[in-house]
């Protein structure tokens, strides 16, 4: 089993930066990619930054592209999610997600993803 534990977000005016941070534990040796998806209230889950070991890539919607950036701290196994540049429509309750090295697909769908943190809300106010 993994347990993902979110840190950080919170609320900032737009234009402002935040950051998210995501700790592993547990058979973490077990997974392969690992990221952020947000939900809005109305709205599918979506991917927005997620990194697989397998390939080494980072992957990023095009939404967030040149704005947000992922990184990854081995020692610590954690993912960290820094966001800036943000906009409202940023606003969202955002998500810790990983999934096991047996799983394969599309980096964005949701619904291949094992583990999920518990959720951190990100407000950018106008």
């Amino acid at each position: 089993q993994v347990q993902l534990v979110e840190s950080g977000g919170g609320s900032v005016q737009a234009g402002g930066s935040l950051g998210v941070s995501c700790a592993a534990s547990g058979d973490t040796y077990m997974l392969n990619c690992r990221g952020w998806f947000r939900q809005a209230p109305g709205r599918e889950r979506e991917a927005i930054a997620v990194i697989c070991t397998s390939s080494g890539n980072i992957y990023y919607a095009d939404s967030v592209k040149g704005r947000f950036t992922l990184s990854q701290d081995n020692a610590k196994n954690t993912v960290a999610l820094q966001m800036n540049s943000l906009k409202p429509e940023d606003t969202a309750m955002y998500y810790c997600a990983a999934r096991s090295r047996q799983t394969a697909g599309p980096w964005y769908l949701y619904a291949l993803y094992n583990y999920w943190g518990q959720g951190t809300q990100v407000t950018v106010s106008s």
